[in-house]
């Protein structure tokens, strides 16, 4: 049974930073891909950030570019987003998700077949 479960949100103020961490459990992400997406109020479901062990790149939206930067930690099954200079646009739920297979479109949500339960990240103006 695969298991993600996220940590590290909070509230901020503006040009702050956070970094969230997701702990996989019941799952190998060797050779698979790790994303990051939120949920703001009102808005739908987006992709941040992802990471694809298997080829070794990473992907991030461009409202984060420069700002956000994922990782991961093999030894200790986790991938990490760390967020910098955070804006009050960037307020949301932050879900961890990983998926079972594949690397192409690795910020599509719809390709992810597991779900963390959420971290609220609350910046202030």
């Amino acid at each position: 049974q695969v298991q993600l479960v996220e940590s590290g949100g909070g509230s901020v103020q503006a040009g702050g930073s956070l970094r969230l961490s997701c702990v996989a459990s019941g799952y190998t992400y060797s050779s698979n891909c790790m994303g990051w997406f939120r949920r703001a109020a009102g808005k739908e479901r987006e992709g941040v950030a992802a990471i694809c062990s298997g080829i070794g790149t990473t992907a991030y939206a461009d409202s984060v570019k420069g700002r956000f930067t994922v990782s991961q930690d093999n030894a200790k099954n986790t991938v990490y987003l760390q967020m910098n200079s955070l804006k009050p646009e960037d307020s949301a739920m932050y879900y961890c998700a990983a998926r079972s297979g594949g690397s192409w479109l690795p910020l599509n949500p719809m390709l992810y077949n597991y779900w963390g339960q959420g971290t609220q990240v609350t910046v202030s103006s």
